[in-house]
């Protein structure tokens, strides 16, 4: 008989979503420097008000299940900023929450289907499409990189997704930014590192 695929329940993903937090404030100069090279500069400062909030919401969650948790987290990044990417951060998550549902805990399957959703859903609201260079080749990246994942190897999903996200900003660093604010500096933006997907990246990283 063989052994359940791995999963992640709300303990799990409560822990998880504490990590991303402290990478958030961590990284947040890097990103406001990034973000001060294609746009207003205040991707860090917006991250960092992302970070507290959803926090607070780890402190105080009574969720059983992962899908209630996200949307507690989406709801939180809602209130931190009016800006671009902090609207796409917290549609991202109530994606992933409608996603996740009902479910106990999500296996590999599950992240696959979710990222899947959160790409598309992302896309219809911000109109950016693959290979416009920003956070939405990142998770395309993980997303095709988790599908050749074992099941039930779950310590090799963060390690699979921090490669995919980091050979994504090697791919698309060579490439101008088309879509955003980001592509009024045309081709001065080649060589330059997508703000959110470094931020992608960093999430990831602190799984």
């Amino acid at each position: 008989m063989s052994a359940a695929p791995a999963s992640v329940d709300v303990t799990m993903l409560s822990a998880a979503l504490a990590r991303c937090c402290d990478a958030l404030e961590a990284s947040a100069d890097e990103f406001n420097r990034l973000d001060a090279q294609l746009g207003d500069g205040d991707l860090g400062v917006t991250l960092s008000r992302c970070a507290t909030l959803v926090r607070s919401v780890l402190a105080s969650s009574t969720a059983a299940t992962p899908g209630p948790l996200l949307k507690a987290a989406a709801q939180a990044c809602a209130k931190a900023s009016g800006s671009s990417f902090g609207t796409l951060l917290a549609l991202g998550l109530l994606t992933a929450s409608r996603t996740a549902g009902d479910r106990e805990s999500l296996d590999l399957d599950a992240w696959v289907a979710l990222l899947a959703e959160v790409q598309q859903t992302l896309s219809a609201r911000g109109g950016a499409k693959p290979g416009d260079k920003t956070m939405l080749d990142s998770l395309a990246a993980i997303q095709a990189a988790l599908q050749t994942c074992e099941p039930d190897d779950r310590t090799a999903w963060a390690h699979i997704a921090v490669n995919a996200a980091a050979g994504a900003l090697d791919t698309f660093r060579p490439q101008p930014n088309r879509i955003g604010r980001a592509r009024m500096f045309g081709e001065r933006s080649i060589g330059l590192d997508d703000p959110g997907m470094v931020a992608v990246l960093r999430l990831v990283q602190a799984l």
